[in-house]
């Protein structure tokens, strides 16, 4: 590749190398181009002039890039996040606002740590607006390396390389046990994982951390697995079925003890399990290499100290 390469590839043209390998079809990529696949391949093939080589092996279902294609299309992607972040950034200032952020993170983090650094920061930049994403950290790091998070607290996925983040330590999440105040166990001193099967439960499905931490500490108590589960997502709908039966729902505890706590009085309680449940720690996860504007530096500082400055509940077991 020549040095003077970046003289003589246009903007148009790094979008489509990002788009091709984003969705492996030359179709698709021209459609999202708003321009003809005829145009498009044409552009292709005036980009792999430019560069002297191949950036994708074109197959019966689709096209795949080669490893020059992926260094391309990785650098193209970020660029042109950059570009959209700073196009962002310019218009808040010339309109005098406080600036646009927005921050990923699993339940947890988001409610033990994410809130009260976002609340700080409305101390100083009251006019900011700021997106709170909680979701998965499938999801919530694949919006990351797509531009729609600056940063999240999450869990790094098995098919993704660790090296393409900056990793911060953050925390693990100790799992309790929610159930309605008048529930048949809620006022013993003890429960026994041993105790729990034969309820019903309401969880995240399989491969969710939570989920597999709760099974994983069934199987080391050698207990039956629950049988009766009720998969969801939904916070509200967990609510609404733990307060009109005797299930029970496995919840980070920053998430409980919100509930549960005073400022919220919802009419369940924890259960006092004869053991502790943890699940694998999360990280403070920033795309390498990419810059954060002024407003997203700043919550991440906060988030990072209010990580710092809460202390960490010693666990005794880890798993998940």
């Amino acid at each position: 590749m020549d040095i003077g390469l970046a003289k003589h590839l246009k903007l148009n043209q790094l979008r489509l190398i990002s788009v091709i390998a984003e969705h492996g079809q030359l179709g698709i990529a021209a459609d999202e181009m708003a321009m003809t696949q005829p145009a498009a391949s044409r552009m292709l093939s005036e980009i792999e002039q430019t560069i002297g080589t191949r950036l994708f092996i074109r197959h019966a279902k689709g096209m795949e890039p080669t490893l020059v294609g992926q260094a391309v299309a990785r650098r193209a992607h970020n660029l042109l996040v950059e570009l959209r972040d700073l196009a962002r950034e310019v218009g808040e200032l010339k309109e005098g606002g406080g600036g646009t952020t927005a921050i990923g993170a699993v339940t947890g983090a988001a409610v033990g740590f994410v809130i009260p650094a976002i609340q700080q920061l409305r101390a100083i930049a009251p006019k900011a607006e700021i997106d709170i994403n909680v979701d998965t950290s499938d999801i919530l790091v694949r919006d990351l390396i797509a531009g729609h998070n600056d940063f999240v607290l999450a869990r790094i996925p098995k098919q993704y390389d660790a090296n393409e983040f900056e990793i911060y330590p953050a925390r693990t999440e100790s799992v309790t046990l929610v159930v309605r105040k008048d529930h048949p166990l809620a006022n013993l001193d003890k429960v026994r994982v041993k105790d729990l099967a034969h309820f019903e439960w309401v969880m995240q499905s399989h491969r969710a951390p939570i989920r597999e931490a709760v099974e994983a500490a069934f199987m080391e108590e050698r207990a039956e697995l629950p049988l009766s589960i009720t998969n969801s997502t939904s916070l509200l709908a967990l609510i609404a079925i733990l307060v009109s039966s005797n299930a029970i729902a496995p919840m980070a505890r920053e998430v409980s003890d919100l509930l549960v706590g005073h400022k919220v009085k919802a009419d369940l309680k924890t259960l006092k399990l004869d053991r502790k449940i943890v699940m694998s720690p999360y990280y403070l996860l920033q795309m390498r290499g990419r810059q954060l504007s002024p407003l997203a530096n700043q919550l991440k500082r906060l988030v990072l100290a209010e990580l710092e400055q809460k202390p960490i509940k010693s666990e005794a077991y880890r798993v998940g």
